[in-house]
């Protein structure tokens, strides 16, 4: 499935007024936020709804951010019925007590000092991840933790989004060609690696490059994942070419962005001393 194909944008598309603002409503609090994604129906694909959700939130002064604040819960302690929270707090399942009741006193001091809730996009988070991230940002200045929480709002309304119009996973490819040598670089491991935000990497899985330069068996990425890594070990394949003896790239690793429902395709072009990469089609 392809983003301009996702089940879920077509009918929200076609729904009248009252039923998408309703969806909207359900996915940020933000009245401003919602007119502004009502007003540009219908969208041709989920990247242009995500694009716009992204300028909306930009856009929103600080009273709309209170109000989308408004309907988010404190971390840890999702109101009861709210399986959507529950889910995308779901690091927070097996956290042992004593770390339950750190974050439930760090969320106390946070919102005495600031004035709202702890705002994050917790999906895919574990519980250690979460008690870090407010032991962070705790720290910071009003003005910087106002912009963290756009940041987050913004991430947590994208995966809301793209779970609204069905997309499914992302997915991530590769190919690897030898610029020196002027053909495919066969053999060379890939190994792919997601996360969600800032939190932890997760390995996914890992493949080697074909008689094609291409990996035929990379999984999907996990549902919330908002970034990738490709990492390729190009120093056995280096060592073959006349590169002095010794590989001077061991190793190349390319970070992405990741959108839900799109495929990346992420060519490596390599040399002995030399590579590049670039989003591909």
């Amino acid at each position: 499935m392809t983003a301009s194909s996702a089940p879920g944008l077509a009918r929200f598309n076609a729904a009248e007024d009252d039923a998408a603002r309703t969806a909207l409503l359900e996915i940020c609090a933000s009245t401003t936020w919602t007119g502004a994604l009502l007003a540009r129906r219908p969208y041709p694909d989920l990247r242009t709804l995500l694009g716009a959700s992204d300028a909306a939130v930009a856009a929103l002064d600080e009273a709309d951010l209170a109000e989308a604040m408004s309907a988010h819960p404190p971390i840890g302690r999702p109101a009861g019925g709210d399986g959507r929270s529950a889910r995308e707090q779901h690091g927070m399942a097996d956290a042992p007590d004593d770390l339950r009741a750190e974050l439930l006193g760090l969320n106390l001091a946070y919102q005495e000092k600031f004035g709202h809730v702890f705002l994050i996009c917790a999906s895919g988070l574990t519980a250690t991840e979460l008690r870090d991230a407010v032991r962070r940002r705790i720290a910071d200045p009003p003005e910087k933790e106002r912009e963290a929480v756009r940041t987050e709002l913004a991430k947590i309304n994208r995966l809301r989004l793209a779970a609204l119009a069905g997309a499914s996973a992302a997915t991530v490819s590769t190919h690897v060609l030898d610029t020196a040598a002027g053909r495919p670089a066969a053999g060379i491991a890939v190994a792919l690696a997601a996360r969600t935000g800032t939190g932890r990497w997760r390995e996914v899985g890992e493949a080697v490059t074909d008689a094609d330069g291409r990996c035929a068996r990379l999984p999907p990425l996990p549902a919330h994942a908002t970034h990738a890594r490709l990492r390729f070990g190009t120093e056995s394949y280096l060592t073959r070419e006349p590169a002095g003896g010794a590989a001077f790239f061991p190793e190349v690793t390319a970070v992405l962005a990741v959108a839900p429902g799109e495929h990346h395709h992420l060519p490596l072009l390599l040399s002995p001393f030399g590579y590049s990469v670039y989003r591909g089609s």
